[in-house]
Parts: C-alpha cells; sequence; structure tokens
C-alpha cells in the first residue's frame, strides 16, 4: 500500500490544456472518488496515474517514489476497466493467474493468490470456465480478482461498473466497498455517477472542465457545496437555484451573506406544508407530478421566473397539474453563491 500524490498536475494535447493544474493527496489506504461529466477530465487523470498517459508537467508520486517517466508496470498499481479486459481463451483460474505468472511467482504463491481472491470474490466456483461462459457481474468480479492477486500499491477504477443493469450496479458497488476495507489498499476510482461517488468515497473530488471544483467527504460536498456547478451536479433531483433579490420579502434572509446574489434549495429542503419557526414561504404552480415509488417529485414553476424547480416529498400528494402551491423552506437550508465567480459566499 501507498500514499497517491498529484501536485499540480497538467495534461496538453498540442495547444490545447485539458487538465489545469490538479493537486490531490491520496492517504494509504483511502478510496478517493473522481466524479464529474463526460469530458471533464477524470478518466485522463486516472490513465496519468496509471501510465497510459503522459504528463505534460506537474508531478505524480506513488509512495516516496516520482512515477512521471515509469511503465506502467513499474508503478506498482492494478487497474480495473470498465469493459472487463479478461482474456476470453482462457479459464477464469489463468485469466487470475496470468499476471503473477509473467512476473515470475513461484506455482505455490500464485496457487495461495489465487484461490484467496476466489473465496473473497465468491467466484471459486467458476476457476475453470471461460469468461463466455460468466454474467456480468461474475466477469466483473474476476476483474477484480485478477487486480487483486497483484496485491498492488494502488488500486485504480475505470468506471467498472458503467456496463452492468441497475440491480447488479448497486451490488457490485456493495462488493468493491467491502473488498477495499477488507484489503486496505489505496484507491482511485473514477464514475460520472454520483451515487456511486457518494456512497463509495472516504472522500470526493469533483472535476469539472479539467479543474478540481471540490475535494471533501460526501457528507461535505453534498452539504456544503463550494461552487455553483457542485450544487448542480451532486444531489437528484440536482439543487434549485434562486435570486436572492426574488426571495425578498418571502421570509427571513439574515443569514444570507450580503454578497450572494442566488441561493441553491435542495428539492428535499422544499415543503409542502409550512414547518414550525422561521421559514420563507415561496409561491408556486405545480407542472407535472411524478410518483417514484415511496416518493415523489413535483415539478413547479415559481411564480415571476422563468426557470423550473424541483421538490422531492415523500408519499403522493393528491394534487393536479396547475394547483396552486406555497412552498417552504427554512433559513438555514439556503446555500449562498455569488453568481459572478461561481463560489460559495
Amino acid at each position: 500500500m501507498a500514499t497517491v500524490t498529484l501536485q499540480d498536475i497538467r495534461k496538453s494535447y498540442g495547444p490545447t490544456e485539458v487538465i489545469h493544474g490538479v493537486s490531490i493527496d491520496i492517504a494509504d489506504g483511502e478510496f478517493v472518488v473522481l466524479v464529474g461529466p463526460s469530458g471533464c477530465g477524470k478518466s485522463t487523470l486516472l490513465r496519468m496515474v496509471a501510465g497510459l498517459e503522459s504528463v505534460t508537467s506537474g508531478t505524480l508520486r506513488i509512495g516516496e517514489r516520482v512515477v512521471n517517466d515509469l511503465e506502467p508496470a513499474e508503478r506498482d498499481i492494478a487497474m480495473v476497466f470498465q469493459n472487463y479486459a479478461l482474456y476470453p481463451h482462457m479459464s477464469v483460474r489463468n485469466n487470475l493467474a496470468y499476471g503473477l505468472k509473467n512476473r515470475g511467482f513461484a506455482r505455490a504463491e500464485i496457487d495461495r493468490r489465487v484461490a484467496e481472491a476466489a473465496a473473497m470474490l465468491e467466484i471459486a466456483p467458476y476457476l475453470d470456465r471461460k469468461p463466455g461462459q460468466l454474467s456480468g457481474g461474475q466477469r466483473q468480479r474476476v476483474a477484480m480478482g485478477r487486480a487483486l492477486v497483484r496485491e498492488p500499491a494502488a488500486f485504480l477504477f475505470d468506471e467498472p461498473l458503467s456496463n452492468l443493469d441497475a440491480k447488479l450496479r448497486i451490488q457490485m458497488r456493495v462488493e468493491i466497498r467491502r473488498l477495499q476495507r477488507r484489503v486496505g489498499t489505496t484507491s482511485l476510482y473514477v464514475t460520472h455517477d454520483q451515487i456511486e461517488a457518494l456512497t463509495l468515497a472516504d472522500r470526493l473530488v469533483v472535476l469539472n472542465g479539467g479543474v478540481v471544483e471540490q475535494i471533501g467527504t460526501p457528507e461535505e460536498v453534498f452539504d456544503r457545496p463550494a461552487t455553483i456547478f457542485v450544487a448542480g451536479f451532486i444531489g437528484t433531483p440536482p439543487m434549485n437555484m434562486v435570486p436572492v433579490d426574488w426571495l425578498r420579502g418571502k421570509g427571513e434572509l439574515d443569514a444570507v451573506p450580503a454578497a450572494a446574489d442566488v441561493v441553491g434549495i435542495r428539492p428535499d429542503d422544499l415543503d409542502l406544508e409550512a414547518p414550525p419557526g422561521s421559514h420563507l414561504t415561496l409561491p408556486a404552480t405545480l407542472e407535472l407530478l411524478e410518483p417514484a415509488g415511496a416518493e415523489s417529485h413535483l415539478y413547479v414553476r415559481l411564480d415571476g421566473l422563468d426557470q423550473p424547480a424541483t421538490v422531492r416529498t415523500q408519499g403522493r400528494p393528491a394534487l393536479a397539474d396547475g394547483a396552486r402551491l406555497a412552498l417552504h423552506v427554512r433559513p438555514e437550508a439556503l446555500h449562498p453563491f455569488v453568481k459572478a465567480t461561481g463560489r460559495r459566499a
């Protein structure tokens, strides 16, 4: 196991810079998730750590070694890809053992590691099958096992669950977190799926356009987003953004800093019934009610604003499209931002 350190990492393709001075310190045994929309640079960063992409400038360390110019095989890392990258003509056993054989491990040590990984991932019954005889979830376990037997300094995961169906994604999410906690290997995981990010990570790195928007625990990033981008990206449904001027006269605004000109409101924090104590009341019209199992999503139009807003509430309120609503929000639930900078006020 080892620390992984990215210091002012930059990546350019010709004159175009796509990674703009990213710095991240990953502690020994920590599970860090890079999350952001498609094209934000998260996979490029991961590939630079793996040695599959060159670093234009900056310093990349794994443990105490600067690895900028080392080949992937020299970095003591193991990578799990979204397409599994298994050898279709080999059995599961040989897929697991292949990298160890190439590195000259003794037969007894290879057998020990393969058996331990197979037991941990519950794939021992499939060791003599070919990848084509396995389900998607089983193939993903084999891909994880192939990384696990290497006992690397760090695991790298490149959207490993993107090819699985929704139910299996949840199951494998739990498997990956359980496995990482058990073996304690430093892990860097890339995903565009915020649910994966929030449930897996010790810390999140939120990327946008090759720039780090925020680094923090899932709770810190969700409860106190540092930028308008993070506020809108993390959370489902996304945060509603409302001009401060529109809120004046609708309730107590003393807690909103004077510099703020827009506030974010989570859909969960908009109530259909007035709560006790101080709150703001926002007039709105219901455009669509969307049942979502035990909860409902209400898509509304706030009076006097062109933009829609979303309310998430428990149960299934008996409301018709076009119904007039009074939405209530506590002052402490407002997230203040400065629109010009995009930063939290």
